[in-house]
Parts: C-alpha cells; sequence; structure tokens
C-alpha cells in the first residue's frame, strides 16, 4: 500500500496541477503560440519562477494532466483488491480515474475543461514530441504498480507488455471518445474497450 502525501506534497501537486490547468486553459483560449510562461503564472496564481520550477515548458506543464492520469491509476491500482483478476482490475482502476480527471461521479457528464484539454493535448501538432514522452512515463508508472500487483520485476517482460497493452487501451479509449464527439459516454467506450481486449486476450 503507498503511503498517504503529507500535507506539503499534498500542496505541491496542487500547485502543481492549478498550473497544469492554467496552461490547459490559456492554450484552449488563445493557442499554444500565444501563452507564454508569465501567462501561465498570471494564471494560476503563481510568479513565472514557480512555474519554471514545476515544469520545463509550457508543452510540459500541458502534457502533465496526461501523466497524471497514469499515475492516478497505477494508483488505483494498488488500492484494488489483491484477489480481482488484473484487468479488472486495471479497467476498475482506469474508471475511477477518468471519473476523477472529469470531475464528475461515476456516470456522469464530462466537465467542458477536461474535455478541451483532452482535444489540445490530442490535436496541437507542438505537443506532439512532449505527448510521446508522457506516454513512456505512464507506461513506467504502470508497470511499477503492476510489477508490485504481480510480485514481479518491473523490467520482466510479461510486465512491460501489460504496461504497453494498458496504455495503449486508454489511448485507443480517447481517440474513439473524441472522434464519437465529446457527448460520448465515456465510461462506456472503457468498458467496450476493456470487453474487446478480453475476446483477444485470455
Amino acid at each position: 500500500m503507498t503511503e498517504r502525501p503529507n500535507l506539503r506534497d499534498r500542496r505541491r501537486q496542487e500547485t502543481r496541477v492549478d498550473i497544469s490547468w492554467a496552461a490547459v486553459r490559456l492554450t484552449v483560449e488563445r493557442g499554444l503560440s500565444n501563452v507564454t510562461i508569465e501567462d501561465i503564472a498570471r494564471e494560476a496564481g503563481v510568479s513565472p519562477r514557480t512555474v519554471n520550477n514545476y515544469f520545463s515548458s509550457k508543452a510540459e506543464a500541458i502534457v502533465a494532466r496526461h501523466q497524471d492520469r497514469a499515475r492516478g491509476i497505477a494508483d488505483h491500482l494498488r488500492a484494488r483488491p489483491a484477489s480481482e483478476p488484473l484487468w479488472t482490475a486495471l479497467r476498475e482502476a482506469s474508471l475511477m480515474q477518468l471519473d476523477t480527471d472529469r470531475g464528475t461521479s461515476p456516470g456522469g457528464g464530462n466537465d467542458p475543461q477536461w474535455t478541451a484539454g483532452v482535444q489540445v493535448m490530442i490535436a496541437e501538432p507542438a505537443l506532439a514530441g512532449e505527448f510521446l514522452k508522457a506516454n513512456v512515463a505512464a507506461e513506467e508508472a504502470l508497470a511499477e504498480a503492476i510489477a508490485e500487483r504481480l510480485g514481479a520485476d518491473v523490467h520482466d517482460l510479461r510486465v512491460q507488455l501489460i504496461a504497453t497493452t494498458a496504455g495503449g487501451v486508454l489511448r485507443a479509449v480517447i481517440q474513439e471518445w473524441l472522434r464519437t464527439a465529446p457527448s460520448a459516454d465515456l465510461t462506456a467506450i472503457v468498458h467496450r474497450a476493456f470487453d474487446t481486449l478480453a475476446e483477444v486476450l485470455p
């Protein structure tokens, strides 16, 4: 079981999230090229130095939402019952984190800010490189949680394959959701994705 973060760590994480959302909001409103670090700092209510202490660039600040999503799924996976089948645990952990991201209760509607942020991360060409780096970090976070659950080494081939597959499922879910319109039921797409995976991976 992971240790609960202390107050200082929670405040740092809250500041990180605030800066990231500020970068997302401004990019949605103005376009990435029209947003500066100073703008992000002003929007988040911090200094430019603080922004630079958390992120090396505005692109990194934006895609931090994706990395945090994967870390959240990993944390939820660690909290799932040990007797639960791995793919069931991954499905439930993914659903819990996606609902957290959307700022809704299970089965609720999508938060417009979350929707716009996802669209920016997917559609903005200048974010492509940073998004690829975030995908790698996301799969590493998943691999660590999966390894702990299986009692295996994080570099074990089986662990790496499961983490890569789970990461791919989540990316496919987001792509399908955006393709079918942001009003689509994301929870239903998650279930459909894992059901489809179960057909080919026992």
